[in-house]
């Protein structure tokens, strides 16, 4: 068993979550709402967080919030991309997704795990905002609008110098007023 708490709309409370439980949990993903058995009372809660051993990384606290399915939360969000950037593909760039996840808010009963971001219109030098990244209906965007989520640079390949086949080879010439070494 793994010690839990359980906070919000009403007293904390400390109980206890089977190993496999909470696996399966961590397995399904975020911000999913569950129905949840506390004291002989149903409740609906949102696993918020999970402590994990320095070392084995096994889970050894978890931290769960009571709510409603239709009150608004704010909660993180990944950002998954799709497609290929035309920087990428034909230009040779390189794609950096600078942020991985976002701040928003809405309904909990509709909050995505992820949003993705179509990327294939990028050209080298071209980038993606948060106030670019498409928002399910009913949620707003916290993070700043101006921060960076995915960006094409352009490829850092150095180029060596070629000598042209005609042209003379240089040579050292001694220099008759050096003193000799």
């Amino acid at each position: 068993m793994i010690p839990a708490v359980v906070y919000g709309h009403g007293d904390p409370l400390s109980v206890s979550v089977p190993v496999k439980v909470l696996d399966e949990l961590l397995a399904a993903g975020a911000n999913h709402l569950l129905d949840a058995t506390v004291d002989g009372k149903a409740d609906t809660v949102m696993l918020r967080g999970v402590a994990r051993h320095p070392i084995s990384h096994r889970p050894i606290h978890a931290d769960f919030q009571r709510m409603s399915r239709t009150e608004s939360i704010r909660n993180k969000i990944a950002v998954h991309t799709s497609g290929t950037a035309i920087g990428v593909k034909d230009g040779g760039g390189v794609m950096d997704v600078v942020a991985h996840e976002i701040d928003i808010s809405g309904p909990a009963s509709d909050f995505p795990e992820y949003v993705t971001v179509d990327v294939s219109s990028l050209s080298v030098h071209g980038h993606i905002t948060a106030k670019d990244v498409p928002l399910p209906k009913g949620f707003t965007l916290h993070t700043s609008p101006d921060q960076t989520i995915v960006t094409i640079s352009a490829p850092r390949t150095a180029v060596e110098p070629t000598v042209a086949a005609d042209a003379p080879a240089a040579t050292a010439v001694a220099d008759p007023a050096a003193p000799a070494t």
